[in-house]
């Protein structure tokens, strides 16, 4: 069963690309595919119109770029400052956004930009984070692989895909395998690496020539040749570009496919789903860069933590206690992505021992952006422990091939100029983010450092001793008796007079 779905997938990635490229040259010749696109372009741009992009509004939508490391911030932020209960239904979920639960505050998932045609346009607020889009197509290749790889503890593809398929039904949770593109990917990845191991195993014993991971076709799917893979130009190829414009495979745009295969197809219309791009992220509330890890997580907790904080003190007390005490099925993730950029791996919260207590301090009104950043360095540290060490049984699989930071500096300059050409759209928009970023992290710590001086004045006034008084005071003393000594002379040289 799991051969034919990742087939059928395969083969109707190749049909959708060809027959695009072979179709009628009057349905998808220039003429036509310009009038559309523009036609989108236009629509999409006017539909951009914000009062104040950087306040925050009732419901907070973080738009998860895969690979980017926002599974990272929903884990360690963003659970710890939204209850359960204040999730929007279906985040992560095969099932798609379902907009009947009155009142979500937060909702991350995978969903491109079309996502807002759901939601509330003028109470709702966007976040995302983008990567170096060399680094993302590595990292999503590596993750493709590595969760594949799991599955090769099964003696066949069928008893693999039958297992997970019973373990998801039991369990009642989300897995990687339900969620866009990794439905899509994994079993892609899957059928592929059983297929090279039941190779081996007929033709005996073989060595592995050369030392790169990326290109050990005995043991796994070349680098060069996933790139160039027809699934892999359909979701991963400018992927971020497409997301944040609303046109992925995923999309809920009615022409999102045609459009999306019109640029690709003639490379100058990119330009319009770029300007598209490039608006929506002027008029988001926070814009992140996966390598800018530090940096960016401080800007989140001081940019977007800092407001959800004020928000929800703002809320009714008791409301605020009694949801961050709810638990919901929504929340149980059989095989999160974590991604943050410096490990490679997946778990389960429970593996991790994550937990929320963000959720309980925020509800009681205690939680501050101080506390944040310390419960976040914490959760982070632990997310990656059980991250390296999944990764590291995972990997053991397909060994030698052992994917590292190190490993892929020897990959070729000509795969690396591949995925820079098949990804122009996103490295332009990197750029553009870059700059974004700088603009935001500037006018972050000037607001932190009049916050600070404001803050330390006001601190420092509920700590003064009667010394200290006497000392603060005794220059106004001094002015107030000069005034005072100088007044008495003036009087009493006008007497003598």
């Amino acid at each position: 069963m799991g051969l034919m779905v990742s087939t059928l997938l395969k083969l109707a990635a190749l049909l959708i690309l060809l027959g695009l490229t072979n179709a009628s040259p009057d349905k998808f010749n220039f003429g036509h595919c310009e009038k559309i696109v523009k036609r989108w372009a236009s629509s999409a741009v006017n539909q951009e119109a914000k009062a104040d992009a950087h306040t925050l509004r009732d419901l907070l939508f973080f738009l998860h770029v895969p690979r980017t490391g926002g599974r990272t911030y929903f884990h360690c932020f963003l659970k710890k400052l939204y209850s359960n209960s204040q999730e929007c239904p279906r985040s992560y979920d095969k099932l798609r956004f379902d907009p009947s639960k009155a009142k979500c505050r937060l909702l991350v998932n995978h969903d491109d930009y079309s996502m807002m045609s759901k939601l509330p346009d003028e109470r709702t607020s966007v976040v995302t984070i983008l990567r170096n889009p060399v680094d993302r197509v590595f990292s999503t290749y590596e993750f493709s692989v590595e969760v594949a790889a799991r599955f090769l503890v099964h003696p066949n593809l069928t008893s693999a895909t039958n297992m997970a398929r019973r373990l998801r039904a039991k369990t009642k949770g989300v897995s990687t395998l339900d969620i866009w593109p990794w439905k899509y990917l994994v079993p892609w990845m899957r059928e592929d690496l059983f297929a090279r191991r039941d190779a081996r195993r007929r033709n005996g014993p073989i060595e592995v020539e050369g030392n790169d991971p990326y290109d050990m076709e005995e043991m796994v799917m070349p680098l060069h040749d996933y790139i160039n893979d027809p699934i892999a130009r359909d979701i991963i190829h400018n992927g971020a570009t497409f997301q944040v414009a609303g046109l992925t495979n995923n999309s809920y745009f009615t022409d999102a496919h045609e459009v999306r295969h019109c640029i690709m197809q003639y490379k100058e219309l990119g330009d319009y789903a770029l300007a598209v791009a490039k608006k929506r992220l002027d008029n988001m509330l926070y814009v992140g860069l996966t390598e800018e890890h530090r940096e960016s997580a401080t800007m989140f907790a001081n940019v977007v933590g800092a407001q959800v904080i004020s928000q929800l003190k703002s809320t009714k007390p008791g409301a605020a206690t009694a949801a961050a005490e709810e638990t919901s099925e929504q929340s149980t993730i059989l095989d999160p992505e974590p991604d943050d950029g410096q490990s490679q791996n997946t778990t389960s919260e429970q593996e991790n021992g994550i937990s929320t207590p963000g959720n309980a301090e925020t509800g009681k009104g205690n939680m501050t952006v101080n506390k944040l950043m310390g419960a976040y360095e914490s959760c982070i540290s632990t997310l990656r422990k059980s991250q390296s060490r999944r990764r590291v049984t995972s990997l053991k699989h397909i060994a030698p091939a052992n994917f590292t930071k190190e490993a892929r500096l020897h990959v070729s300059a000509a795969v690396l100029r591949e995925i820079k050409s098949l990804n122009s759209l996103d490295l332009e928009l990197y750029e553009y983010a870059q700059e974004i970023f700088a603009k935001q992290h500037s006018l972050s710590n000037q607001k932190l450092l009049t916050t600070e001086s404001f803050g330390g004045i006001i601190s420092s006034s509920y700590s003064i001793t009667p010394w200290n008084l006497v000392l603060l005071a005794s220059p106004l003393i001094l002015l107030v008796l000069f005034i005072f000594a100088f007044v008495r002379a003036r009087r009493t040289s006008k007497i003598k007079i």
